[in-house]
């Protein structure tokens, strides 16, 4: 084989491994395998009355960019829910997301807030909830829509854990952590 084939099939190889090493950082684990795991989440049941969050915001580095809590105030009837967040950042700004919240017979859950573009979709497994939408981030002035990839995992009956990952155009672009207590 000549040097310049050589070069072209080495330049096609580490493409194709990369390709593979970036889908694989995109995949998120299978909800189905939290099945077993205790205790079983039942959002409406958690998400009803106060509840409160601390939270970080880490940029793609891990640097924490932003830390904040979260005043929720929690109620549903029947399968339709409300969840009213209000955030206090440390720089003191403020911030405030509604979700309305359907639960579905097969254990999936739709949602709208005003910051989010369409229709977020999850589903609770076990003690897993998994949760997938576009927000509308608003950053020195300009918007941005921005997915996440969001878990939450109940603990016990005070605690659940949230880990989202922010991405645009499939790049990471950050996480946010919260720790929930009822």
């Amino acid at each position: 084989m000549t040097p310049f084939i050589l070069r072209r099939r080495a330049a096609l190889m580490a493409f194709i491994a990369s390709g593979a090493l970036m889908l694989g950082g995109c995949a998120s684990p299978d909800i189905a395998s939290y099945a077993k795991e205790r205790p079983v989440l039942d959002l409406a049941q958690y998400f009803n009355g106060k509840v409160t969050a601390h939270g970080i915001f880490q940029d793609r580095s891990g640097q924490v960019v932003r830390r904040f809590t979260v005043d929720m105030d929690c109620r549903w009837e029947g399968n339709q829910g409300v969840l009213d967040e209000r955030f206090t950042y440390s720089d003191g700004k403020t911030e405030r997301r509604v979700w309305r919240l359907t639960r579905h017979a097969d254990g999936r859950y739709t949602g709208t807030a005003d910051d989010v573009v369409g229709q977020a979709s999850g589903r609770t497994v076990g003690n897993a909830f998994q949760w997938a939408y576009t927000l509308r981030l608003p950053v020195d002035g300009s918007v941005y829509e921005v997915q996440f990839d969001d878990w939450m995992f109940l603990i016990d009956d005070r605690v659940m854990l949230n880990r989202a990952t922010m991405s645009k155009f499939g790049i990471r672009l950050g996480e946010v952590l919260l720790s929930f207590q009822k």
